[in-house]
């Protein structure tokens, strides 16, 4: 089997700079270290192909994957077509690959093939993959969830310390499959649900691979992945669907509370602010809940659902929230800005410079928020209640569909061939 090339292009517009060590989730998964795409850091306002970039690494295949990244490496995956069809000529054999990279200069460290498959059923042509769900990664493992074809464990110097197999979903159309995996202590948490067959939510130790629990749901096809939160001192994860949003304990697996209203084609990620969950759906019937954690049972119709938005929400990017303020993008380029816990609308959908198409979810760092478009620019926005575009930064025949990562001061874009470092330059 043959290595898979990647190329290096260092710049010279910026030297290399020594990074500071890291410290714990640094951007240990594709929403951040608090999984509510918020930075702890700051970082570039302004680049472009000639300016403020560091490195770029090109990658082979495809993968709207997001680079997630632990002390002085990146971790992202990608599917790379190697050969014939099996059963489906329509669907040749891909190596489903795990990647790892040097992030002071972009150098590969070291690339492992996880799997060979012709894949079962395809993916949305447009803005599907083979590799969408991102990985995790904390200070000992890497793991790299491919969905019908495995879950994979690696330690950071990329050693198979385990695989698992779940079997083949059917997702509605074939439309792919994109829910992210989460990862809580000696907890990872998987989402399978599938339009025909078995769904289910299920935790396995992540040393070992070993099953600690397995919650059967009512299910259909979602690419919203599970995440988790804490609430009073116990630990749930939410789960966002058209059927029912749930939370289950993570010790047990068991089902704490349900609130049905969302639409169909569920994919934006739950976030929480001060006790409340968001949850959203922006497809046929589009409906955003903001439930009040604490309660249990089933929720619908209650006071728990302490507000309800059906006006430009996420069909596909997950929302931000940062200082009790909930940022909604939609696909066609609107933006709003929430109060989190009353709905209050700061502004509402209202239009970017010039018309943009987005996947990729916003992400923020020391009070600007990032837009990462189709188009190949990255809209930065002031945060806060009033709307301020900051600045436009357009990297030349990119499409952005994975979300950036932001940590040290350095932003990680990963185009549709190509990963980039953005780092700003010293005066």
């Amino acid at each position: 089997m043959r290595t898979l090339s990647i190329a290096i292009v260092a710049t010279a517009l910026i030297p290399p700079v020594a990074l500071p060590a890291s410290g714990p989730g640094d951007w240990p998964h594709w929403r951040g270290p608090n999984d509510d795409g918020m930075a702890r850091g700051d970082a570039p306002l302004h680049w472009s192909d000639t300016g403020n970039i560091a490195w770029r690494a090109s990658i082979p295949g495809k993968g709207n994957s997001s680079p997630v990244v632990w002390g002085d490496r990146i971790f992202l995956t990608t599917a790379v077509p190697t050969g014939p069809a099996g059963s489906n000529p329509s669907l040749p054999e891909h190596k489903f690959v795990v990647l790892c990279f040097d992030r002071k200069s972009g150098k590969q460290l070291w690339e492992k093939v996880a799997n060979v498959a012709a894949p079962h059923e395809n993916h949305h042509p447009q803005y599907g993959s083979f590799a969408s769900n991102s990985p995790v990664v904390d200070e000992k493992y890497v793991i790299a969830f491919f969905g019908s074809r495995g879950v994979y464990c690696y330690t950071h110097d990329g050693k198979l310390v385990w695989q698992k197999d779940f079997g083949k979903l059917r997702m509605f159309r074939e439309f792919g499959e994109g829910a992210w995996p989460a990862l809580d202590g000696d907890k990872l948490i998987l989402l399978l649900d599938q339009q025909q067959g078995d769904s289910f939510l299920l935790a396995l130790d992540k040393s070992t691979g070993r099953e600690i629990w397995r919650t059967k749901r009512d299910g259909s096809t979602n690419w919203s992945g599970p995440a988790i939160i804490s609430y009073a001192g116990r630990k749930q994860v939410i789960v966002s669907a058209s059927k029912k949003v749930c939370a289950y304990d993570l010790e047990t697996g068991k089902q704490i509370w349900e609130a049905s209203g969302l639409g169909q084609n569920t994919i934006p990620a739950p976030v929480v602010s001060d006790g409340i969950a968001i949850v959203m759906s922006g497809f046929r019937n589009p409906n955003l809940m903001a439930i009040r954690l604490g309660r249990e049972g089933d929720l619908t119709g209650t006071d728990a659902v302490v507000w309800q938005n059906q006006r430009g929400n996420s069909y596909t990017a997950s929302p931000v929230v940062q200082d009790g303020k909930l940022y909604v993008l939609t696909d066609s380029g609107m933006l709003s800005c929430f109060e989190a816990k009353t709905g209050k609308a700061f502004y509402q959908q209202v239009r970017l410079p010039k018309p943009y198409n987005f996947k990729a979810s916003p992400v923020g760092g020391n009070g600007k928020l990032y837009l990462a478009s189709e188009e190949g620019d990255v809209i930065v926005v002031r945060m806060g209640e009033k709307f301020e575009v900051l600045a436009t930064n357009t990297l030349k025949d990119q499409t952005f569909i994975a979300t950036p990562a932001i940590l040290d001061g350095n932003i990680y874009l990963r185009g549709q061939n190509t990963l980039y470092c953005v780092r700003q330059s010293e005066p």
